[in-house]
């Protein structure tokens, strides 16, 4: 699959830059994607220096948790869940508690500390893979979860509004928190249909009853909130238990009796080999989004979306936040710089601009993720995850379009 997704990048930005100059007349077009190749070549080395640094950090106080137990409590707990939804991971495998890790400091946005934590989640997935270069269902799963983004806290995007002067910069936090739960249940069911996975499991039913609960309470007490109050409290939130969950695991290690320092820098070696073995994978895979981008192949695409809106009668308002939507799973850094364009263009409370909001809150750069995630623990073979992920992130696009028509008219 991504043999074929790979090449799929690069002969569709050749059809377009093709169009580009032969119809168009531009005939720049094959200096800027070669310029972008060694951009990308540089930047992705950029990204991995900035993995280094936050994966030798996190899988150091990571080492700390597991030999204090930390990791090996949360994952015998959630054993009965993950029993139905990953039936090749034996409950109490370390890779459970990770996983749950992982999908906490995504949900408060902690993205620095969320990516350490699931590298070494699909590591230990990796250990009970049979077929070390192709995904197993458990990993696929896992992948699929991360890239639907389940954001409680989108701090950033309250930056972004404030940045470009909003007096109301949390009024997407509503749209974008129901937008995010669509895209992840989305992502469960997608996997869920093609590995026949039992949802209908009374333990199952019990657990996601459960978070129902706790998210709808969640919600009723920041709707109270003065929009104010509410970016105050994300940001204390979002560091409080950062920094909470540091103090934890060095209590906790140091009441049994764990050598902290030491432990810490033996996590700590690791992020070296992660990152090391993670640049070739992000060499190719950014290369090729760029040769996409700079061929001109997402405005084309575009341009046909608003055609066949505006031939259909449609309102064609959601169709100038698009760009930030089609960008966001190939490039983070693209998609906001889509998302501050919109604002500047079309004004930072305008529809296109908080739809873009929404937008960004409630999808993930999927091929980022998918290379870093797998390149991680050498997956050649993606199976399922790419169409699963895609699927959990064209849901998040429509439902960002139908809350933010709903909230926003």
């Amino acid at each position: 699959m991504l043999n074929k997704l790979w090449l799929g990048f690069f002969l569709t930005a050749t059809i377009a830059a093709l169009a580009r100059w032969l119809v168009g007349g531009d005939e720049t077009v094959f200096a800027t994607m070669v310029a972008s190749l060694f951009d990308m070549a540089r930047l992705s080395v950029e990204v991995m220096v900035l993995l280094f640094g936050t994966l030798t950090l996190w899988l150091g106080f990571l080492q700390i948790a597991e030999q204090a137990g930390l990791v090996g409590a949360l994952a015998r707990w959630l054993g009965p869940l993950f029993a139905r939804l990953m039936p090749g991971v034996p409950r109490g495998h370390p890779a459970i508690g990770l996983i749950t890790l992982n999908f906490a400091a995504n949900g408060l946005g902690l993205d620095n500390a969320a990516t350490p934590i699931g590298l070494r989640a699909m590591r230990e997935l990796q250990t009970l893979n049979e077929e070390p270069e192709s995904a197993s269902n458990a990993q696929i799963l896992f992948l699929v979860m991360n890239a639907s983004s389940l954001t409680l806290l989108p701090v950033s995007i309250f930056m972004y509004r404030v940045q470009q002067g909003a007096a109301d910069p949390t009024l997407v936090f509503l749209p974008i928190l129901l937008a995010t739960c669509a895209s992840s249940l989305a992502g469960l069911l997608g996997v869920a249909v093609v590995q026949r996975l039992k949802l209908w499991d009374p333990v199952v039913l019990g657990f996601l009853g459960a978070g129902a609960l706790l998210l709808g309470g969640f919600i009723a007490v920041l709707a109270a909130l003065s929009a104010t109050a509410l970016a105050a409290l994300s940001s204390l939130l979002g560091n409080l238990v950062l920094f909470g969950i540091i103090v934890l695991f060095l209590l906790v290690a140091a009441f049994r009796r764990v050598a902290v320092y030491e432990s810490f820098i033996e996590g700590a070696r690791q992020g070296f080999d992660v990152a090391r073995d993670l640049l070739p994978y992000l060499v190719a895979m950014l290369c090729a989004v760029g040769v996409l981008r700079a061929s001109g192949a997402l405005d084309f695409a575009l341009d046909g979306i608003r055609w066949l809106v505006a031939h259909a009668g449609l309102d064609t308002r959601f169709v100038d936040a698009l760009p930030t939507a089609l960008v966001k799973p190939f490039s983070g850094s693209a998609a906001r710089a889509m998302l501050i364009e919109t604002m500047t263009t079309h004004g930072v409370d305008s529809f296109p601009a908080l739809l873009a909001a929404t937008m960004q809150g409630s999808t993930e750069t999927t091929f980022y993720v998918l290379a870093v995630y797998f390149g991680a623990v050498g997956i050649k073979r993606a199976r399922h995850a790419v169409g699963c992920a895609l699927f959990a992130e064209l849901c998040g696009v429509l439902a960002s379009i139908g809350v933010c028509y709903w909230f926003f008219g």
